[in-house]
């Protein structure tokens, strides 16, 4: 396995994580706490991802970060270097492409606050932003932990985007996923063996933890919800 490769990807996964965790939570909270006519709107733009094909992604985020764009020419102008075939520009690609797997688990937790808690939040003079950091977010650890893993675990395995923005250039944007592509072109199925085997205990322990996460926290809603109600008696 590319050591390099294996630096880079992790390297590129934490970047990523916590520039995602920092995105997703007002994104989630707006969507989760202000709905409005154009909601589904902007849920279908943050799970694009999803089902769009990665070269397809790819391609356009490769238009918009390539050296004839705005911001590729911007990039270049001021820090004397192209935006494209990157680190940088690989670390923009995969925070978009990772956006849905960030915001969704914690748009789903943030949907299971009760809504009197917020309310009495925002009476008692809270505002929106205060709200969701000390009542929202406290509720919602196992959506956020799951938002972390799994944008972590998509960037590592991401191999569409990668090759389309940053193509492969060692030290550079040579992840572990691409690595294994060029292993089995160059027929050394050794080394792409023993780095796809690392990949699938990765994945493996990625899902047992997510899944670990959403399970201890349905656990005590369903001893919650198991409890008999107290009986109001009317006098």
């Amino acid at each position: 396995m590319d050591i390099d490769a294996l630096w880079l990807t992790l390297r590129l996964a934490a970047l990523t994580t916590v520039i995602l965790i920092a995105l997703a939570i007002p994104i989630a909270a707006w969507l989760a706490f202000h709905r409005r006519f154009y909601t589904p709107v902007l849920e279908a733009i943050v799970a694009l991802p999803l089902v769009l094909p990665p070269t397809v992604l790819g391609y356009y985020l490769l238009v918009a970060l390539g050296s004839q764009s705005p911001l590729g020419q911007w990039w270049t102008s001021t820090f004397g270097s192209p935006l494209a075939f990157s680190f940088n520009g690989l670390l923009i690609a995969s925070v978009i492409s990772s956006l849905p797997f960030a915001v969704h688990p914690l748009l789903t937790a943030f949907t299971s606050v009760p809504t009197k808690l917020l309310q009495a939040s925002t009476t008692l003079g809270a505002g929106w932003p205060r709200t969701i950091v000390k009542v929202a977010l406290p509720l919602s650890r196992s959506g956020l932990a799951t938002s972390a893993v799994l944008a972590f675990a998509h960037t590592v395995g991401e191999f569409g985007v990668i090759l389309m923005v940053g193509g492969n250039i060692p030290g550079q944007t040579r992840t572990l996923s691409i690595d294994v592509y060029d292993s089995v072109q160059a027929f050394d199925y050794s080394s792409a063996a023993s780095t796809s085997a690392f990949l699938l205990v990765f994945s493996l322990l990625v899902l047992t933890t997510t899944y670990t996460l959403n399970y201890r926290s349905s656990v005590p809603r369903q001893l919650a919800s198991s409890y008999p109600q107290p009986v109001t008696v009317i006098q």
